[in-house]
């Protein structure tokens, strides 16, 4: 949090070196300083097998977990056999987006749509790779296997679900 003067990050097992990965954002106010573990996660599973989106959210960093300036984030894991992370798609007008994808086999890929809704582009992503989305993008993903990701959202607004959704037949 705002004002931290020492985060130090370390291996349990030096043979098998961790990795490690981080979001920050400005912090205009303090909040106290917590480790937020998997048991904390507020977890939501949605999607469907038949439209091959069905996925577990983890929420690590919101306000209900851990209160922040403006950064929120958490874990999004497919089930085996689903390919899609968010559609139909969406936008969040009041703030960006950044996607770390990983748990990805060397030879799959996630084909991440982004652009306007009207003129849209696609990334081609691998195993630990980030896009940042824009808050006017879409942002989907669909891979060749089933995927993880950590999403990390940054703006004024925290709440979760203020998605501006873009119809499939409207998208371009």
């Amino acid at each position: 949090g705002k004002g931290a003067q020492t985060l130090s990050f370390r291996s349990s097992d030096a043979s098998r070196p961790a990795k490690f990965y981080f979001n920050s954002a400005p912090a205009h106010s303090r909040f106290p300083d917590k480790k937020v573990g998997k048991e904390d996660a507020v977890r939501t599973t949605l999607g469907d097998a038949a439209t091959s989106n069905r996925r577990t959210i983890n929420k690590y960093l919101v306000p209900d977990v851990l209160p922040t300036c403006q950064l929120t984030m958490g874990l999004t894991r497919l089930d085996e056999g689903n390919l899609w992370n968010t559609m139909p798609c969406h936008t969040r007008e009041r703030r960006m987006e950044v996607y770390f994808y990983f748990d990805m086999n060397p030879d799959s890929a996630v084909f991440h749509m982004m652009g306007q809704p009207q003129e849209t582009r696609h990334l081609l992503v691998h195993n630990e790779q980030a896009v940042i989305s824009p808050s006017w993008s879409i942002h989907a993903g669909v891979g060749t296997e089933r995927y993880t990701f950590i999403w990390g959202m940054v703006g004024e607004n925290q709440v979760f679900d203020d998605m501006d959704h873009v119809n499939i037949r409207d998208l371009r």
